[in-house]
């Protein structure tokens, strides 16, 4: 009870850098643009927010600053393939290096340094619940997470935007023939994915786990990619797809509390586990992928 306890009290902030990276990326994705250099964007962005609090600048300064230094790569890697048509994966892996290569430069006189972290918000009434109280204890960056994804949801499925966004990604031809600017609205999309990247590795960096060292991201760039396809380019899905790894994050360590003898190595390797099941599980549901996939994903658009 004490481990299922701890997992729900902690869940929704693991999940958090999950979503908002998942959810920059499923914007980018849904207008045909397949960017793989989020893990570089998450950690520029978890680098350039910590400098940004450890010297004194603040944590909404910090999230604005991680965002637009993530942004300005994203915009590197829009360049190349929106304007000069380059192959999307493998430039997407270049900016991705290039962003851990940056996040590392930037933040080595800073390595093993802390700041101070966020205090949380209770609600009050539920916060004090027996098992799932902490589930209502949580920082403000959370809480807003939670509405941009609700805000999310409602833009790309209740707006003109939303449809315009889709008509992009599945044909760009069509949507170009009726006036529409597609590498335009391709490239907005792309720089939104990267300040939500961006913003995910700030709070990963300065509220989460409020320190710096190299290599912190630690792959929650990737599973946030593979996120999107778990959650078949749906919003809501990809809010429970975030759940799901937040509380497999935590699995780890509420299995060491209870002194079960698994070795730390495998608990740490959980997650990427349970990504490598969860999509091929989906990817054998054709249908599923055919209904929601993205027609023109990672195909450069040539008028």
């Amino acid at each position: 009870m004490i481990a299922i306890e701890f997992i729900l009290a902690g869940m929704l902030a693991a999940a958090t850098p999950f979503l908002l990276a998942a959810l920059g990326e499923l914007v980018a994705e849904r207008s045909g643009v397949l960017n793989l250099g989020v893990e570089g964007m998450m950690a520029l962005g978890a680098a350039i927010a910590f400098i940004t609090v450890y010297t004194g600048g603040g944590h909404v300064p910090a999230f604005i600053a991680g965002g637009i230094c993530a942004m300005i790569l994203s915009l590197f890697f829009a360049f190349a393939t929106i304007g000069l048509h380059a192959n999307q994966v493998a430039t997407g892996l270049a900016v991705g290096i290039l962003g851990l290569g940056l996040s590392a430069y930037f933040g080595k006189p800073f390595e093993s340094f802390t700041v101070t972290g966020i205090d949380k918000i209770a609600i009050l009434g539920l916060a004090e619940l027996p098992l799932v109280g902490g589930l209502f204890n949580q920082d403000i960056v959370v809480w807003l997470s939670l509405l941009f994804t609700v805000a999310l949801w409602y833009v790309l499925t209740r707006t003109k935007l939303g449809l315009l966004l889709k008509a992009v990604g599945e044909n760009p031809h069509a949507a170009e023939s009726i006036g529409y600017p597609v590498r335009l609205i391709r490239v907005g999309a792309v720089a939104f994915g990267g300040f939500m990247a961006g913003v995910a590795g700030a709070y990963a960096s300065t509220v989460y786990t409020p320190l710096w060292a190299d290599g912190m991201i630690a792959g929650r760039g990737w599973i946030a990619v593979a996120l999107v396809v778990f959650g078949t380019w749906m919003v809501g899905r990809v809010f429970l797809g975030a759940l799901l790894f937040g509380a497999v994050s935590l699995g780890g360590i509420a299995v060491q509390t209870v002194g079960l003898a698994i070795p730390s190595q495998l608990l740490t390797s959980l997650p990427y586990i349970v990504t490598i099941v969860v999509l091929g599980i989906i990817s054998s549901n054709k249908r599923l992928l055919r209904l929601n996939g993205i027609a023109s994903l990672g195909e450069p658009f040539e008028k």
